[in-house]
């Protein structure tokens, strides 16, 4: 596109590329970008990946090897997949104070596909890049805020 905007996926990987940091702003823009997409649709594995963008969340996913979220139905949403010393997968329910469960809630005037944690006041709100990509953003209360005021970002790729 000559002068305008990129589209999202040449965006996506621009963004996903960037060894760090990442612009907070240039990931909220391109949410404001992309489609909505309904919890129902998300079910399954997905291996994540944190936007480096400083947010404190980085180094808590890091030290605990997140691996991604599986999402087995509407009810039962493992948000911290994690990997063992023996490099087995497992829900890490200590870090994140149990599970959660998959909902189409309203965030930044848009209902959207969102996990909300069983045991803190946090969600996680997903959009589509295309059928195996999901961009999330963790949104709550103290957690899910960086000093400067930016959401913690982060992608999910269907395994």
């Amino acid at each position: 596109m000559s002068g305008g905007t990129p589209p999202v996926r040449e965006r996506w990987n621009a963004l996903r590329a960037t060894a760090g940091p990442v612009d907070p702003d240039a990931l909220d823009a391109l949410w404001a970008d992309l489609e909505t997409v309904d919890a129902s649709s998300i079910l399954g594995s997905w291996r994540g990946f944190a936007f480096p963008t400083g947010h404190p969340v980085e180094r808590v996913l890091a030290r605990s090897r997140w691996h991604g979220k599986r999402f087995v139905a509407l009810d039962d949403a493992k948000p911290l997949i994690c990997r063992a010393d023996d490099g087995g997968l497992y829900s890490d329910t200590t870090s994140g104070l149990g599970e959660a469960s998959l909902w189409n809630i309203e965030f930044r005037g848009e209902v959207t596909a969102t996990m909300a944690y069983d045991g803190m006041p946090v969600f996680d709100h997903f959009k589509r890049v295309d059928d195996t990509t999901l961009l999330g953003v963790m949104n709550g209360k103290a957690a899910a805020m960086s000093d400067s005021g930016h959401l913690f970002y982060f992608g999910l790729e269907r395994e």
